[in-house]
């Protein structure tokens, strides 16, 4: 993200669209971002999981280490909504009887800033300087990854269907 761009607030819609859907996915800047309202609270995020680019949409809001997190659908990866914080448990294999603790890998995914405005809903675009591994998939490097795998995925969907018949 280029942190020499001046912030822009995109509008999305009003909060009564989130009432009955709760999530929206929305192309900004050609940026696929996914947007989550969850227990009164919104949050934005890139929609591609940092780890293989599988959908976010999907995916199940789980409360992990006293933070709310996003659970990829495909790998099961623990997101955090408001960091974008990588999670995951495990033990010290050093100790015989180690408990399994929850760790953090660093902000994996980049999330957005929304904001509320007399029932408008707005995002603005992080310009946080440097990489952040969900970014790949913005690029045009990640998008034809993403669409090779669908096409694969497609294909083998066609495959299993003729032998069906």
């Amino acid at each position: 993200m280029d942190k020499n761009k001046p912030s822009r607030m995109y509008f999305i819609g009003k909060k009564e669209d989130f009432d009955q859907a709760k999530r929206m996915i929305v192309t900004l800047d050609g940026r696929d971002i996914l947007i989550i309202y969850h227990q009164r609270t919104f949050y934005a995020m890139d929609l591609q999981c940092y780890h293989a680019g599988s959908s976010l949409e999907l995916g199940d809001i789980e409360e992990v280490n006293k933070k709310l997190c996003i659970v990829c659908p495909k790998h099961k990866y623990k997101i955090t909504l408001a960091e974008g914080e990588g999670l995951y448990k495990a033990a010290n294999p050093a100790e015989k009887l180690s408990t399994p603790q929850w760790f953090s890998k660093g902000i994996k995914q980049r999330v957005h800033k929304v904001t509320e405005v007399d029932e408008d809903i707005f995002v603005t675009l992080s310009n946080c300087p440097g990489w952040v591994e969900s970014d790949y998939y913005q690029t045009e490097k990640g998008r034809a990854e993403l669409r090779k795998a669908q096409e694969s995925k497609d294909g083998d969907e066609d495959a299993n269907a003729d032998e069906d018949v």
